[in-house]
């Protein structure tokens, strides 16, 4: 998709009804092509070259009309967003804006009173560029009457300035650990979390008192968490957990800016889902939802991951059908706003849910996910994408379904397992290869050696994701003929397998 017709599908009805009223305001002359190119990019009319311009071989000027339409679209989406984003930080913008314009017409009473509650909210969200903005503004009319004294305004600009300059070097080390993380993901690099974070911070020079605002908490609780899906192992950041339940703990009589609150909460019961103490995920989800309801801003920008941190914990409980409901409930609303990657993750753990509980809507379930694997690793990540693929590969052969099921675990044997191989994750290429014999002979499930390769994989069970429990709970539900999901929750529950005996 090109990136015109991309923008265009960031509007809704209402929203493209507006920006042809846009355009046409703008237009000054009758015979301007943007309202008839904008309408055959909705009709995805693959002609509307040749009939824009009649068969005249004009590359510039179509390419120039494309061009000219964008920009007014680009205009046109931030006009709209200033207007319509209700959050504390748009709110702090628009009263910098008003009070530079009241001040530059002489009303100035009302263009302090306007920066001085702009500083309020600006500081509360600290917001440290904008606060700078403002407060040079205070300084550039501090001649005026009414303005404050010029002393504490030079102290407090002076103040933000050492708050902006820790702040970029916080930018700088969560982005060098941003990349480190990559280099972990892709290349297999071996690192030690702990001791990443303590170098990263002493080669920035940055202090401890620095890392005690939600914002730094949030992003080292991020990193940390990114750590742990990529090793398969959430107990490896069980120090970085409770250092951000004691920042919360000491911190629970100041009012922080929502989203950091929620983002930390959302992934300390993410934390507790993946190493099985569901009751307190259960207790921040209940947290984070009281939260959300206070603004519904955030309310819609988190909905969509608290319904599959919510789902999941029904799921993995024994719920699960009220954990595929919540599911199905969620991608119901299909709101504008919703990202592609939280939808994404709700078909996924929708799919999975179904087939380990033997469903065949699974099978159906599989056409949503359209997109090649390369799209997917872009969007949505290494990992992710080969859990997908994994999956697609159970499904297919959960349903005798072997000629898919072969073609696509060849397919994914040449895609991934170099990667594989580099990233030292032998537990997948051995499940593979369990898979595949499988795949060319079903009746092994009844061999002991077989028995014995696939009880292997649950060495160190307890310290294992449980989404690698749940692949691994699949195969071994071939071996005894059970259902997947019964083989799933005696493992979680800690019940001995027939296997076993």
């Amino acid at each position: 998709m090109d990136s015109l017709s991309a923008l265009n599908d960031l509007l809704d009805i209402d929203d493209k009804r507006q920006f042809k009223a846009f355009l046409q305001r703008k237009n000054k002359r009758t015979d301007v092509k943007n309202l008839d190119l904008l309408k055959f990019i909705e009709t995805d009319d693959i002609n509307h070259k040749n009939k824009l311009y009649k068969g005249q071989k004009n590359n510039d000027a179509y390419h120039a009309l494309r061009k000219r339409l964008q920009d007014n679209l680009l205009l046109f989406l931030s006009q709209k967003t200033f207007e319509d984003d209700s959050s504390d930080t748009y709110d702090s913008l628009r009263l910098v804006v008003v009070g530079r314009f009241l001040l530059e017409n002489d009303l100035t009473r009302l263009g302090f009173k306007c920066l001085d509650k702009a500083e309020k909210l600006a500081e509360h969200l600290e917001q440290f560029n904008l606060l700078n903005e403002l407060l040079s503004l205070k300084i550039q009319y501090a001649h005026l009457h009414g303005a404050e004294r010029f002393e504490g305004l030079i102290e407090r600009f002076n103040l933000n300035q050492t708050n902006m300059q820790r702040e970029a070097k916080l930018n700088m080390a969560y982005a060098y650990l941003r990349t480190e993380l990559q280099e972990i993901h892709l290349k297999g690099k071996i690192v030690d979390l702990t001791e990443l974070m303590v170098t990263t911070i002493k080669n920035y020079q940055i202090s401890t008192k620095d890392l005690q605002t939600y914002r730094s908490v949030y992003q080292i609780l991020l990193i940390a968490n990114e750590y742990a899906a990529i090793n398969h192992n959430y107990g490896l950041i069980a120090k970085f957990i409770t250092a951000t339940e004691n920042f919360i703990s000491q911190k629970a009589n100041q009012k922080p800016y929502l989203f950091y609150h929620l983002s930390m909460l959302y992934l300390l019961a993410n934390y507790h889902l993946r190493t099985r103490v569901f009751k307190t995920s259960a207790a921040y989800l209940e947290d984070m939802m009281c939260l959300m309801l206070t603004d519904t801003r955030f309310y819609w920008v988190f909905y969509l991951r608290y319904q599959l941190l919510h789902a999941l914990n029904l799921f993995y409980t024994g719920f699960a059908e009220d954990a595929i409901f919540t599911l199905e409930q969620s991608l119901r609303k299909n709101r504008q706003t919703f990202k592609q990657e939280d939808i994404e993750d709700h078909r996924l753990c929708l799919t999975m849910f179904w087939a380990l509980c033997g469903n065949k809507r699974c099978v159906k379930q599989l056409s949503h996910f359209n997109h090649t694997d390369a799209w997917y690793e872009k969007k949505m990540g290494m990992l992710w994408t080969i859990r997908k693929n994994l999956m697609e590969i159970l499904i297919w052969a959960q349903f005798d379904e072997i000629d898919p099921a072969t073609s696509r675990l060849q397919s994914f044997k040449r895609r991934y397992k170099k990667y594989l191989l580099q990233t030292s994750e032998e537990r997948v290429i051995i499940f593979i290869k369990l898979v595949e014999k499988y795949l060319i002979n079903p009746d092994i499930v009844s061999e002991a050696a077989y028995k014995k390769d696939v009880m292997q994989l649950l060495q160190n069970e307890q310290k294992s994701d449980l989404f690698i429990t749940s692949f691994v709970a699949w195969l071994i539900a071939q071996i005894e003929k059970r259902s997947a999901y019964y083989v799933l929750l005696s493992i979680i529950q800690g019940n001995q397998l027939h296997t076993n005996k």
